[in-house]
């Protein structure tokens, strides 16, 4: 009589840790992104406790509460961030914007630090001009490529060669990365979007094009 097969251990527990992994990415990413929301709205959320402990004791007593405080601290963050969006694209909102960019600038420490980043942030929002804006280098040799963003061009102060400032960023926190300075005739141009760049990036590589220019054309 023929004997049972055995249940492979190795291999439920191996289909097990791919189900669970994705989930507990997502997870961490939402509980990150949660407790930051919930961080900048703490404040409002104990002014507006305050501002109605007399006349509504229990409504103040259930804003308070551990478990209901995190989530309106939450939705009086996303509400901000929609109304503060909505103002900066009104005449007053961009004199306003523009007149807080001065002050920032005038700042010495704080303005390396501002000025770079909204400069990173509005290259990557740039329309194409005379490069892709997404591309692979040689990086960290000639035998691998990495995916990079084109935020500026510049030039060889001696040969007058095309140099491309290329940022690099890290998986799967694409907000740390490596600026790297590369010939423009060494990119090798791709026809992804700076979303689905940074979809790919993301995910490790695991969401992405089926298929991509590894060599330079010509």
């Amino acid at each position: 009589m023929a004997k049972a097969p055995r249940p492979r251990i190795p291999n439920y527990l191996l289909a097990g840790i791919l189900t669970v992994v994705p989930l507990w990415i997502t997870w961490l990413v939402f509980e990150f992104v949660f407790r930051l929301l919930s961080k900048l709205g703490t404040p409002w959320v104990n002014a507006l406790a305050r501002g109605i402990g007399e006349s509504w004791p229990n409504l103040t007593e259930a804003l308070l509460h551990p478990w209901l405080q995190p989530t309106v601290a939450v939705i009086i963050t996303l509400v901000g961030l929609y109304l503060l969006g909505w103002v900066t694209t009104r005449v007053v909102g961009k004199r306003v914007v523009n007149s807080f960019d001065q002050l920032m600038v005038r700042i010495p420490f704080v303005q390396r630090i501002y000025g770079s980043t909204k400069k990173l942030l509005a290259a990557l929002n740039r329309e194409p001009g005379k490069l892709e804006r997404v591309v692979l280098i040689d990086f960290p040799n000639e035998s691998m490529k990495a995916v990079g963003f084109v935020t500026r061009i510049i030039h060889d102060s001696r040969s007058g060669r095309d140099l491309a400032a290329v940022y690099v960023p890290t998986t799967p926190n694409p907000t740390s990365g490596y600026l790297e300075i590369v010939p423009t005739d060494l990119l090798v141009t791709t026809d992804m979007t700076v979303e689905e760049a940074m979809t790919f990036i993301i995910s490790g590589g695991a969401v992405g094009p089926d298929s991509i220019g590894f060599q330079r054309s010509g």
